[in-house]
């Protein structure tokens, strides 16, 4: 089962091959889904500081009868910590939130600002100074790994310029339809595992009837064909769900998309209408008042 498969970062730390995602889950429903996706068989959560849920995240991770050691725990850095002594603080904020003695794995969420997210800005001062205080928290053990979210080629460079320890993961925003090919082969070849947020393109693809009449071919749903998808890609993908049905259909990937269907899949270009996620800067046009929620 994909649930029991894993990738090895660069650190030779272990990563669980599929994530269960916590984006959009409220702080009151997070502890429940967390523990329903763990007694599923999920080893592998993402949160982050945006979606201020960490704290129930965390209740979930420690209440679920399973060993620390055997659940991987991902947060982000605040897309707006862009300096070293905010950042440190906001590192150990984490591990209060979630109540762990370490994290296994955080993020920069952004290289930009939330409010300034893709305007041509790069932030690269403000990144280093914060992925410092990333290294002195792996260096310390609090963290066993560490990495970038939403980074580009220019933004891993940066970081690359400088640091003593390379990013090891690079989280973004992958799914039919908006892969970003060139990205992960660049990522790919600094040692840099791609996750792949919102794969099912928040409930988005549902709507495809090309996708529907593959996934029928195969006898599995839109969102498991996609899941599969970016599991074939050797991306990380990180569906999110709070309905107990769907975490099991969506770990329900042990089957092979054909080397003509990829091609097909691969080949898919579309303006994916994101629906209400489009109000985050990520997936679409940023609403003015939006200046401290991030996606990822």
């Amino acid at each position: 089962m994909v649930l029991e498969e894993t990738f090895t970062l660069a650190n030779g730390v272990s990563i669980p091959k599929l994530g269960f995602g916590t984006w959009m889950i409220g702080d009151d429903d997070a502890a429940r889904a967390v523990r329903d996706a763990i007694d599923i068989g999920y080893r592998h959560i993402d949160t982050a500081q945006a979606y201020a849920n960490e704290r129930r995240v965390g209740e979930g991770v420690r209440s679920s009868g399973v060993p620390r050691d055997q659940v991987f725990v991902t947060t982000k850095l605040a897309a707006e910590s862009k300096s070293y002594a905010d950042a440190q603080e906001r590192i150990d904020g984490s591990l209060r939130a979630l109540g762990l003695d370490h994290i296994d794995l955080m993020l920069i969420h952004s290289p930009q600002p939330w409010a300034e997210f893709r305007e041509g800005k790069h932030y690269f001062e403000g990144n280093a100074e914060a992925w410092r205080a990333l290294e002195g928290a792996y260096r310390a053990g609090k963290l066993r790994a560490i990495g970038v979210s939403n980074f580009e080629r220019a933004d891993i460079d940066n970081l690359l310029a400088t640091c003593s320890v390379a990013p090891m993961v690079n989280q973004v925003l992958a799914h039919v339809g908006n892969t970003p090919f060139d990205l992960i082969d660049y990522s790919n070849s600094k040692g840099i595992l791609v996750e792949a947020y919102s794969p099912v393109a928040h409930g988005a693809v549902l709507k495809d009837a090309g996708l529907r009449a593959m996934a029928d071919r195969y006898g599995v749903s839109v969102p498991q064909l996609c899941i599969r998808y970016c599991l074939q890609l050797e991306l990380l993908p990180l569906p999110q769900t709070v309905n107990p049905a769907h975490m099991r259909d969506n770990a329900a990937v042990d089957f092979a998309i054909s080397d003509a269907d990829m091609d097909t899949l691969r080949s898919v270009r579309d303006g994916t209408d994101y629906g209400e996620a489009r109000m985050f800067p990520v997936f679409g046009k940023k609403r003015q008042d939006e200046t401290t929620t991030g996606k990822s």
